[in-house]
Order: structure tokens, then C-alpha cells, then sequence
């Protein structure tokens, strides 16, 4: 899956965790998006099996969509904690470099990374 679709799914998270339910004008605000391209975006999503569109329009993640979803997420959040707690990054550029290095970060990279946090600050 390319960036652009892992950061829909890290937003339907976020936003349906924080509002409890979410439709692409959520998203399209959220992300700052025109509409037309986030209905393009959750279109690819629905075929994809990660995201539902319910009658009302809402968009539910799939139990695949939440998933990875989460797993994304994770990477932001941990990536950005390193930055700061370890790095002594600011929050604002932690939490934009963690987002673009979500998306690229490898495997063993991450895991380290976790792992460090883990070990040294709980």
C-alpha cells in the first residue's frame, strides 16, 4: 500500500476513536484534502476490503483496515516518542517527521526503536 493510503486509514482511525464516527468530509477537513480526492482515496479503500461505507455514508474500518490502521499508528506514535523523549525533537516537528518516516521505516529499524523505549524509558 503507498503512504497516501496508509495515512487515509491512520486518519479514519484516529477521527472514528475521537468523534466515533467518520465520513469523507471528515477526512477531506482533516487532512486538508479536496473532497473529490478523499472520495477517490475511500474508494480504493472499499475495494481493497479495509474500509466499509455504511448507507449514512460513514466509513468504518474493516477488521484488515483496522489492523494495519493500528499498526501504523504504533509507528507514528512510537517514532514520534523517541524523537521526543529521546532526541529532545519538539513536539510539532516529532510528530511531522514521524509521519513521513512511518511510511518507509523498516522492520528492524522499528523494532529497535520500540525496543529502546522499552528498555530505557518503560
Amino acid at each position: 500500500m503507498q503512504e497516501s493510503g496508509e495515512n487515509y486509514l491512520e486518519t479514519i482511525l484516529i477521527l472514528s476513536e475521537r468523534n466515533g464516527s467518520v465520513r469523507s468530509i471528515d477526512v477531506a477537513n482533516e487532512l486538508g484534502f479536496a473532497k473529490p480526492s478523499v472520495s477517490r482515496a475511500v474508494k480504493l479503500l472499499v475495494e481493497s476490503g479495509l474500509v466499509v461505507m455504511e448507507p449514512n455514508g460513514g466509513l468504518v474500518l474493516t477488521e484488515a483496515g483496522r489492523s494495519r490502521a493500528n499498526a501504523i499508528y504504533d509507528r507514528h506514535r512510537t517514532i514520534s516518542r523517541f524523537f521526543r523523549e529521546v532526541l529532545g525533537i519538539s513536539a510539532e516537528t516529532a510528530d511531522s517527521d514521524a509521519c513521513r518516516i512511518e511510511h518507509i521505516i523498516s522492520e528492524e529499524s522499528f523494532e529497535k526503536i520500540k525496543g529502546f523505549l522499552k528498555k530505557n524509558k518503560g
